[in-house]
């Protein structure tokens, strides 16, 4: 090798180790507080829903794995016409971000009908979250219509 050379390689190998790793191989951090809204007819479980609130935060790696948190408040109507507030508190296991910037995660969680019934625990779960202010959730195998974000916001980076 050439004294330019191994100059050169002197000077690029550390700097190449410092560069900092392409986007696809980074972890990404979802958060997020917001308040969403949806379409007429949403239910869940013979609730009337209306919109919720939601609070995430979680990394999502590489690999698919993810840890954090998802709650969610369903904000709806009994068949009596009282408000009844769905609560769902998830632990997040894995995920993806989409090329369109999404992220797709899912866990499992408790839901509590708000109905006076006891939680329910594991109930599996899914979420697409946009920074653009879409939110997808899949409750039990019961895809709920996407809900648009109102107030507050979603961060994917």
């Amino acid at each position: 090798m050439t004294r330019l050379g191994l100059v050169l390689a002197a000077m690029l190998g550390p700097a190449s180790l410092m560069a900092p790793a392409p986007a696809a191989a980074q972890d990404a951090g979802v958060t997020g507080a917001a308040e969403a809204a949806f379409p007429n007819g949403a239910t869940f479980n013979g609730i009337s829903l209306k919109g919720l609130t939601l609070g995430q935060g979680m990394f999502i790696a590489p690999g698919g794995s993810a840890t954090g948190q998802f709650q969610a408040v369903l904000l709806g109507t009994s068949l009596l016409g009282a408000a009844q507030n769905i609560t769902v508190e998830g632990e997040v296991g894995g995920g993806s971000v989409g090329a369109d910037g999404s992220a797709t995660f899912s866990g499992t969680a408790t839901v509590d009908m708000g109905d006076g019934t006891l939680p329910l625990p594991g109930v599996p779960f899914t979420v697409t979250a946009s920074a653009g202010g879409s939110l997808g959730l899949i409750l039990n195998a019961v895809a709920l219509p996407t809900a648009t974000v109102t107030a507050g916001s979603i961060t994917i980076k």
